[in-house]
């Protein structure tokens, strides 16, 4: 993302897991590990969408963890459907943000499998913001997440995203009465609308977290 991007490799459950972190300026106020977009696709951590949220993270004074699931770039191991690619996030959390403040967020498939993630975490320590782009709902079981979650929760979709429909997200989103922050006009990957992107998640990251 930047020169100062620090890269390196974690011992993951499968091999190695490639990892790129951005510190902020100035007084920390936790740990963000961001998840990118399917790698059969050519989803990997340096991904437009995912760089946002973790330029949007640094912004707001949170150490932004971007990782490449098993098999992409320096990361061992094969595509696993999700399943490994989990386990590929925990190990990351583990490492990289095992207490303190911990945010978790994701691109595409990246929201399906943080969702998830989101699920298992919750039962063990808290979890302070959430934020989901894109949500991989049309090919993909996403997680609902727990109603104690959805004021920490920003959820973001384009209108006319045509790799997620925007009704396959709200018929996720409308069992959980899970708000959606919808931009008109905009595609899946946010082309041309990038600023406004981490201008919502920014926003999003500086509210006043409620308490459990």
């Amino acid at each position: 993302m930047k020169a100062s991007t620090k890269r390196f490799t974690l011992q993951g459950p499968v091999g190695e897991i490639e990892l790129a972190v951005d510190e902020p300026h100035g007084l920390l106020r936790g740990v963000a590990v961001i998840s990118h977009p399917h790698p059969l696709f050519g989803g990997t951590m340096d991904n437009k969408v995912v760089q946002t949220l973790a330029r949007a993270f640094v912004q707001c004074g949170w150490r932004a963890v971007r990782f490449n699931f098993r098999g992409v770039g320096a990361s061992a191991g094969v595509h696993d459907n999700g399943q490994g690619e989990l386990q590929d996030l925990l190990a990351v959390v583990q490492d990289q943000a095992p207490e303190g403040a911990l945010a978790l967020a994701g691109f595409s498939f990246g929201a399906f499998v943080t969702s998830h993630g989101i699920e298992q975490l919750r039962q063990q320590r808290q979890l302070d913001k959430l934020v989901l782009v894109g949500t991989a709902t049309t090919r993909f079981a996403v997680a609902p997440l727990a109603p104690e979650l959805h004021e920490r929760t920003l959820v973001v979709h384009g209108e006319i995203d045509d790799t997620v429909p925007l009704a396959d997200v709200m018929n996720w989103a409308r069992p959980q009465k899970l708000p959606v922050t919808v931009i008109p006009g905009v595609e899946h990957f946010f082309h041309g609308q990038l600023t406004l992107l981490r201008s919502l998640v920014a926003r999003h990251l500086m509210s006043e977290l409620p308490s459990l």
